[in-house]
C-alpha cells in the first residue's frame, strides 16, 4: 500500500530495503471515503496520520462567509496530515475530492521510526518541507499572477507531481475536479474558472475532456504559468 510513497521518496534519495520495509509495516489500517466526505476535521486531535492511496483530497479552511479556501490538493502517494504527529490539534480540514482510499499509520509507529531510523525520518521531514514549498508557491501565484497564469501553473504542477509517482499518461492526467473546486483552490468564481479554461483551450494549450486533461503545448503552457519545478525538489541527492 505504500509503493507510491516509496517511489515519491526515492525520487529524492536512496532508501534502503530495511527503510522500505519499515514504511510498509508501519500502517495499521485502510479506509475508503466518498467524494466530498471529510476525513480530517478542524479541531481534531488525531492519533494517526493518513496517506492517500487512491484518489484526490483537498486541504481547506472555512472562511467567515461560509465559503471554502482550498490550500492544497493531494494525490496518491501524499501524506495529508503527517504534521499532526507533532502539532497535535488540526487547524484545518481535509476532504475527499473524489472517491478515495487512505492508509493510517499510528503516531506511536512514527515515534519509533524517528527514534530508530534517522535517515527515514529526514525523508519524511523532507516530505512536509515540500508541502510547505508548494504552499509558498501557491501563495505567490495568488498574490502576483493572473487567473489564467494561476490555472496554467496548477495544471503544470499537478502533471509534474502525478508523473513522479507514475499517475500520468504521457501528457494527460486524470483530474476529477469540478470548476467550483478549482475556484476554491484559486480563489476564483466558477464563471471566472470557466472563462480561464476556455482561454487555455482556445489558445491550443490544453484539452480538457470530462476528467482528462491533456497538455497540447508544454512550452506555451509553462510560459503562461511562468512554471519552474524547482520548488518540487525533484532532484535525487543525499539527504
Amino acid at each position: 500500500m505504500t509503493e507510491l510513497l516509496i517511489r515519491k521518496l526515492e525520487q529524492r534519495d536512496v532508501l534502503s530495503d530495511e527503510e522500505k520495509d519499515v514504511l510498509r509495516h508501519s500502517f495499521a489500517r485502510t479506509h475508503a471515503y466518498r467524494a466530498r466526505e471529510d476525513f480530517v476535521r478542524e479541531g481534531d486531535r488525531p492519533k494517526e496520520s493518513c496517506l492517500v492511496l487512491e484518489g484526490f483530497a483537498a486541504r481547506y479552511k472555512l472562511v467567515p462567509d461560509g465559503g471554502r479556501q482550498i490550500t492544497a490538493i493531494h494525490i496518491a502517494g501524499d501524506f495529508v496530515d503527517l504534521h499532526s504527529f507533532l502539532l497535535k490539534t488540526m487547524d484545518h480540514g481535509v476532504s475527499a475530492l473524489s472517491p478515495i482510499r487512505v492508509a493510517y499509520v499510528p503516531h506511536s509507529n512514527l515515534e519509533r521510526m524517528t527514534q530508530n531510523y534517522p535517515h527515514l525520518t529526514r525523508m519524511l521531514w523532507l516530505n512536509t518541507l515540500i508541502d510547505a514549498a508548494i504552499y509558498r508557491q501557491w501563495l505567490t501565484c495568488k498574490g502576483r499572477s493572473s487567473a489564467t497564469s494561476q490555472m496554467a501553473h496548477l495544471i503544470c504542477e499537478l502533471h509534474a507531481r502525478m508523473s513522479e509517482v507514475g499517475l500520468s499518461d504521457g501528457d494527460t492526467i486524470h483530474l476529477p475536479l469540478t470548476q467550483a473546486e478549482l475556484g476554491d483552490a484559486l480563489g476564483l468564481s466558477t464563471v471566472h474558472v470557466n472563462r480561464v479554461l476556455r482561454e487555455l483551450r482556445h489558445g491550443g494549450l490544453v484539452k480538457w475532456h470530462q476528467n482528462a486533461v491533456t497538455i497540447l503545448d508544454w512550452d506555451g503552457l509553462m510560459n503562461v504559468a511562468d512554471f519552474s519545478p524547482l520548488y518540487l525538489n525533484l532532484q535525487r541527492e543525499p539527504r
